[in-house]
């Protein structure tokens, strides 16, 4: 535990500060895809950068498909 007390507050602001952002941004993103923004944004709130990866790897490159129009089946 002495190695937290060693990190200056300025890493804190700015790791809350990324967080804050990645999750913000994968709300936004997965609402406009519909596919569970509230679960891409809890989980970008809590770790960084793993949830930014799953994201790109599941939503954003289709491997992962919710909220399909009827015309597109």
């Amino acid at each position: 535990m002495e190695e937290l007390k060693i990190l200056p507050i300025w890493f804190w602001i700015l790791l809350v500060a990324a967080l804050i952002a990645q999750s913000t941004w994968l709300f936004i993103d997965a609402r406009k895809r519909d596919s569970m923004p509230w679960l891409w944004g809890i989980w970008g709130l809590i770790q960084i950068p793993m949830p930014l990866a799953f994201y790109f790897l599941f939503v954003r490159s289709g491997w992962f498909r919710r909220g399909r129009r009827k015309e597109e089946k």
